[in-house]
């Protein structure tokens, strides 16, 4: 396996500024932030997807996301927070998965946004596959 940054911040290999742990998870302020208070969320075991994988782990990241989110909205009295996860080719620079929570400010320069097109007939098929699955 290739070096992770993530898993030498969770071995301790690597400085952080740690914001929480436990046996599954840590979070962490993010080395070069989106804004101040950038915050990621990863599991301590090396995995580079977290949703389609095991459900204890997802579980975990996420209780992990939510104590995060409150500390942060605490602490920072933003004035939204913007909670994203990207798997797959689309996940940057660092295959190690991670949630990202970054406070907002009505003026800042952070552009979340999809574009977006109504959904037309094909809902019902895709809904139908996806419920079939589920």
């Amino acid at each position: 396996m290739a070096p992770c940054a993530f898993c030498d911040v969770v071995a301790g290999e690597l400085d952080a500024h740690v914001l929480y742990e436990d046996e599954r998870t840590m979070a962490f302020l993010d080395d070069d932030p989106a804004a101040p208070g950038h915050a990621l969320v990863v599991p301590r075991a090396h995995r580079e997807e977290l949703l389609t994988g095991g459900e204890a782990t997802a579980m975990a990241v996420f209780r992990t996301v939510h104590r995060v989110a409150v500390a942060l909205d605490r602490a920072l009295e933003p004035d939204a927070l913007s909670v994203f996860y990207t798997s797959g080719a689309f996940v940057g620079r660092i295959a190690h998965a991670h949630v990202h929570l970054i406070p907002r400010r009505t003026d800042d320069d952070i552009h979340v946004g999809l574009d977006r097109e109504p959904l037309d007939e094909e809902g019902t098929d895709l809904a139908a596959s996806i419920r079939e699955e589920v």
